[in-house]
This record gives structure tokens, C-alpha cells and sequence, in this order.
């Protein structure tokens, strides 16, 4: 069974829903296996620190998460059209990866949710594209092929799976949320094992 990394930040349970659905496309895959990991939320305040082992959810990630997966699914909440802090910061501390080439050749895809829906969604997707294309890594995204594109009318985009939460902070996925996400789960697990077997 061939793993790939599910490594999403959520401050409030969207991005962790869309993690779920992909790691269900994924697991939908013969031979593949979804590996889901969190970031840890960080502070300006150096005396704020979170647990090493988080009370819910999937555990924190580390590089070798990375390394040992054949394939990424990267997922943050919006910030101002970027990607939050606690995923940069993971990001940022990438260099032994990148030195050794880890990523090199393997497929990612990325995901986001935001509270408005003209938030930021595809700019925050780009943001996370620009370190993965750093490691070398293939991008994997959402084909118009998939008729949820046209008919959504809340997230989803070519760039990647995405979620509207809205003001509340609605966690619940649309149907067609749900099934792009599963889509692109899918997708990157098909497209691991192919350049995987090479």
C-alpha cells in the first residue's frame, strides 16, 4: 500500500473537512492509502505553544511524513489570499527535503476554504503551488471534465478543492464540494501510483 500525505492547517473545521473528503478519494484507490497530518497553530508570542500531540484530529506532521509519502495534498485556510501562517511556517522549514530533492517528481494538489466567497480562494491555492513547484513537485488539479465546476455554487475551482464557509463559519460541504474534493483525492492517488511504478 503506497501513502500520500494529507497535511492541511484548520482554525475551524472546514479544511479539515475537504482533508477528509480527499483522503476518501484517495482511499477510494486500489493500492493507495491516505496518511492524514496537521500543522500546529503558532504565535508571535514566543511563550504560546500548542501540545506535542494534538487533542483531536490527525496528528502534527514532520519531514519525514513528506519523504515517505509518494504524493501531497496541501489544504489552509485563507488569509488575505494566502495561506495561513502555521502552513508557511511548516513550509519555511522544508530545506532538508528540498536539498536531498524528497519532493522531486512526486504529485501534489492543494485545497482551501474562506469566509467570503471572492476571499481569496485561487490566490491562496497559488500560494501553496509556489513552494511545491520549489521542491519539484508535479501539480495535480480539477478538470472542467468534472461536471461540480460548472454547477457550484459555493467553492471549486480548476486550481484545486475548495469550500465557502461564510460568515458563520459553516463546516458543512455542499454535494458538490464534497465531490470535487473526493475527485481530486482520487486523481492525485492515480496519478502517484502511475509515477510511482515508473
Amino acid at each position: 500500500m503506497q501513502e500520500i500525505l494529507v497535511l492541511y492547517y484548520s482554525h475551524r473545521g472546514s479544511v479539515r473537512a475537504l482533508a477528509e473528503m480527499i483522503a476518501q478519494g484517495i482511499d477510494s484507490v486500489p493500492g493507495a492509502a491516505a496518511r492524514l497530518r496537521t500543522v500546529p497553530r503558532i504565535s508571535a508570542v514566543c511563550e504560546a505553544t500548542e501540545p506535542d500531540i494534538p487533542s483531536t484530529g490527525a496528528p502534527y506532521a514532520e519531514t519525514q511524513d513528506l519523504e515517505e509519502c509518494i504524493g501531497l495534498a496541501l489544504g489552509s485556510p485563507t488569509r488575505f489570499g494566502n495561506m495561513a501562517a502555521p502552513m508557511k511556517y511548516f513550509l519555511d522549514n522544508t530545506a532538508g527535503p528540498w536539498l536531498s530533492g524528497a519532493l522531486a517528481g512526486k504529485p501534489a494538489c492543494v485545497f482551501t476554504s474562506t469566509a467570503s466567497q471572492h476571499g481569496g480562494q485561487e490566490s491562496t491555492l497559488l500560494s501553496m503551488m509556489t513552494p511545491l513547484l520549489h521542491h519539484g513537485m508535479l501539480l495535480v488539479g480539477l478538470p472542467f471534465s468534472e461536471p461540480d465546476l460548472t454547477r457550484t455554487r459555493s467553492g471549486g475551482s480548476p486550481y484545486g478543492a475548495t469550500h465557502w464557509a461564510g460568515k458563520d463559519d459553516n463546516i458543512q460541504l455542499t454535494d458538490e464540494e464534497k465531490r470535487l474534493a473526493t475527485a481530486l483525492g482520487k486523481r492525485l492517488a492515480e496519478t502517484a501510483l502511475k509515477l510511482h511504478a515508473r
